[in-house]
């Protein structure tokens, strides 16, 4: 069955002795922190976040006990994505009582987009390897276990040298950093793009990475800075690029003059306020048009006057193609 499209994801983490601390505890404090800046724009929580095991009580990497482990779902009654995460060593063993259970129960998952998903972060792409569950896709992992997963699933797509690899129902990361990575990807795929550079600047992540190119998120590009008052009217362009903006309105927000917020962006951000805000627009734009509206309703929804200033942008910029290019190319081609 189809789920709400706000209804909350239940993300379980599912972890075993030794899991890697940096492998949830990054991805897990970047969904706290998307429900906590939903909670403050008066939005549900979009995340519920728990960790589960075979067992009530494990031990992690840095030798912390966790108690208070939730068994392994039975059912799903809503959107779910399961999260894999590695643990230390060359090679991963998978012969305790525990990582069997484990394996045994991924193999009795049904994975579907949408519905039930899975992410793996390091390693963890070697247990869902060994449930069966990456046969037939793409998948990445931990430069060091990258011949440890060909070997293991032979008609897995093992993809080298990628922060992380999109294959859904299936999302795996290289490990550590990368699932911060992953995760902002996906609380961008669910929250927008805003919301995730938020949580990621709060994180001081500098830099989101993609699955393909360390590229920077156009809504975290100026952003590697520390000066709170500027970050403060970064957030609220981001939010609402298609508000009616200018230098006095932004200097409003930062509780400072109009002229020494310029002196604020060039010193910090290294841009003027109004071209940051004509980035910001035409990353919304970009994204609009990539969900199939028309140039004229791209220009609307990102703040832009008309078509006009949407091209000149797109122009300035020195993106390729054309906004025209970009909407044809998103709607689907008829037979």
């Amino acid at each position: 069955m189809d789920h709400p499209p706000d209804q909350p994801i239940r993300v379980v983490f599912a972890l075993l002795d030794g899991s890697l601390v940096l492998d949830w505890a990054g991805p897990a404090e970047a969904l706290r922190i998307a429900n906590q800046f939903l909670r403050e724009r008066g939005q549900p929580e979009r995340f519920v976040v728990e960790f589960a095991g075979p067992s009530p009580t494990t031990v992690s990497s840095v030798g912390v006990q966790l108690c208070g482990l939730s068994p392994l779902p039975a059912q799903w009654d809503g959107p779910a994505w399961v999260v894999l995460v590695g643990q230390p060593g060359r090679v991963i063993d998978v012969t305790s009582d525990a990582a069997r259970q484990l394996i045994h129960w991924l193999r009795g998952q049904r994975f579907a987009a949408g519905r039930l998903e899975l992410l793996t972060i390091c390693a963890g792409s070697l247990l869902a390897a060994h449930a069966g569950v990456l046969t037939g896709r793409r998948a990445t992992t931990h430069h060091h276990h990258l011949q440890e997963l060909r070997e293991t699933d032979a008609r897995c797509d093992v993809v080298a040298n990628r922060v992380f690899v999109l294959d859904p129902p299936i999302y795996s990361s290289a490990g550590v950093t990368t699932g911060i990575d992953l995760v902002l990807h996906r609380i961008g795929e669910v929250c927008g793009a805003p919301l995730a550079a938020q949580v990621a600047q709060t994180m001081v992540v500098a830099q989101r990475r993609g699955p393909h190119d360390p590229e920077l998120s156009p809504f975290l590009a100026y952003r590697n800075h520390l000066h709170a008052a500027l970050h403060r009217v970064q957030d609220a362009v981001s939010e609402m690029p298609q508000h009616d903006w200018n230098v006095p309105r932004m200097a409003e927000v930062a509780h400072t003059s109009p002229r020494h917020l310029t002196r604020l962006f060039v010193e910090h951000a290294g841009v003027a306020p109004l071209a940051y805000l004509r980035r910001l627009r035409l990353a919304s734009a970009q994204l609009a048009l990539q969900a199939g509206a028309s140039v004229t309703r791209a220009a609307e929804l990102s703040g832009f006057g008309s078509d006009t200033q949407l091209r000149r942008a797109w122009r300035q910029f020195g993106l390729d193609g054309s906004p025209s290019a970009a909407s044809s190319a998103a709607r689907p081609q008829s037979a």
